[in-house]
């Protein structure tokens, strides 16, 4: 007991030695620099030359490789990685059903991407809400570039790599109500909720002239768009499908944790195609993002393992793989923007709040089957939130600079962009589900879920 108390104590040293010094560092290595005196002028200065043409669209191999590179690493991030952090977490009975949620859903929006989604997400503006159907069917998107979004790329490596971003973020929304969901009702609400919720938020937020994106709001790869839009509408599927027969109960622990670090190892590879390839170049901003994403994910795990040995008594494998999961997620909106010592202040934000976040949900009584409110919902929300205090100019020209490098308008921006999202995600989803069940039901019966998913829905096992 003397020894546990000790090895506390040292992480609370540790942890506060590092929050202190963290701000310090962050403003010496971000915080620009005064400008030298300019010298006297003497002599009126020449006219400046006119302003050049600006450049055409022109394609680059290098940064073309790195984003098909990338596209191939965010694929992975759901393919295999989410299905086997998620295939781990749940009971041995519900394994291959949870499994197949993510990897269904890499067909499903394929489809729907390529006939309707990314026309919708990124065409021609309407009203800065949503694109048109001008791409429907991927119309006019081939090998050359699009001066809009990126160009030096083909337009049709854009779009696919954007395809990887609306793949993931319905299948994080499945680990929610992981082991009661009807698999047909799943498929129609996914399709569903890529339509009218990720389509227009996309929208908004990346879109040229989308409202947010005029409006100022910075989310480099996906704060708003991919994690507080699912953490929010996991929120409302665990309430409206309301609680596993036995939750509160009887234990249902991780079947195979193994599998769970083996996804979040996955995960953690998988998101410098996230990070870094949003930068939509090999450039030296992508190398920005990949490192503020590595030291970010790193101080999240090491947080969130320090609170576990500090109130549970014991440092755990799940907690160091779930940190690392939400210091990727508290890093993705500003990524781009961030320099690396601010980097490891939102990565410790991450890991302290998500691990706060999850362990309040027993008393909070809705079952988030795989915590998916507590990691994206609150990681995606403080890491919005925290580009509004640690963006630099310096560190991207074209973002902004948030509140402790002299812009604190910028804060009020992310406020109303995340407060936007989780406004659309939380009623969208309301609807669209009631919808669902109104017409088809949500639930398996009681039986059919005391039996499992493997075998009621696909009638499969994945152990014999």
């Amino acid at each position: 007991m003397v020894q546990a108390k000790k090895i506390c104590n040292v992480w609370l040293l540790v942890l506060w030695f590092v929050a202190a010094l963290v701000p310090a560092l962050s403003h010496a290595q971000e915080s620009p620099q005064a400008p030298p005196p300019a010298p006297a002028v003497t002599a009126p200065a020449p006219a400046a030359p006119a302003a050049a043409p600006a450049p055409q669209p022109k394609l680059d191999k290098g940064d073309t490789a790195w984003m098909l590179t990338s596209s191939a690493l965010v694929l992975m991030m759901t393919i295999p990685g989410l299905f086997l952090f998620y295939g781990g977490l749940v009971r041995s009975k519900n394994a291959l059903g949870t499994i197949m949620h993510s990897f269904i859903i890499v067909a499903v929006i394929t489809i729907q991407w390529a006939l309707w989604g990314y026309s919708l997400a990124f065409g021609p503006d309407v009203g800065g809400i949503i694109g048109s159907l001008a791409w429907f069917g991927l119309n006019g998107v081939g090998a050359e570039p699009n001066a809009d979004y990126a160009a030096t790329i083909p337009h049709g490596a854009f779009m696919i790599y954007q395809m990887m971003f609306a793949i993931i973020t319905p299948a994080l929304i499945t680990g929610a109500f992981a082991e009661r969901v009807k698999f047909g009702s799943f498929l129609v609400f996914i399709v569903l909720w890529a339509t009218f919720i990720y389509d227009p938020l996309a929208h908004w937020v990346w879109g040229v002239k989308g409202w947010l994106r005029e409006m100022g709001a910075l989310d480099f790869a996906g704060g708003t768009v991919v994690h507080i839009s699912s953490g929010a509408s996991a929120l409302v599927a665990a309430i409206m499908f309301g609680r596993r027969i036995g939750y509160g109960q009887e234990a249902m622990p991780p079947h195979n944790l193994p599998f769970s670090v083996i996804g979040a190892g996955l995960l953690w590879v998988g998101w410098f195609g996230f990070n870094a390839g949003s930068a939509l170049a090999a450039d030296g901003l992508a190398t920005s993002a990949f490192v503020a994403t590595h030291i970010a994910t790193a101080a999240a795990a090491l947080s969130w393992m320090a609170m576990d040995w500090i109130f549970r008594g014991k440092p755990t494998v799940l907690g160091a793989a779930s940190g690392a999961v939400a210091g990727l997620v508290a890093i993705t909106p500003g990524s781009g923007f961030v320099g690396p010592m601010s980097a490891i202040w939102i990565g410790i934000g991450g890991g302290v709040l998500c691990s706060i976040a999850c362990s309040l949900k027993p008393r909070l009584g809705y079952d988030d089957s795989l915590d998916v409110v507590g990691v994206h919902g609150v990681g995606g929300t403080w890491g919005a939130l925290a580009t509004g205090l640690f963006a630099s100019k310096l560190i991207n020209p074209a973002g902004n600079d948030g509140l402790f490098f002299g812009n604190p308008g910028q804060l009020g921006t992310q406020f109303v962009s995340v407060a936007a999202t989780w406004i659309l995600a939380v009623v969208g989803t309301m609807i669209l589900l009631s919808i669902v069940k109104a017409i088809m039901g949500l639930r398996v019966a009681d039986d059919e879920e005391r039996m499992g998913l493997d075998l009621s829905q696909h009638n499969e096992r994945a152990y014999e």
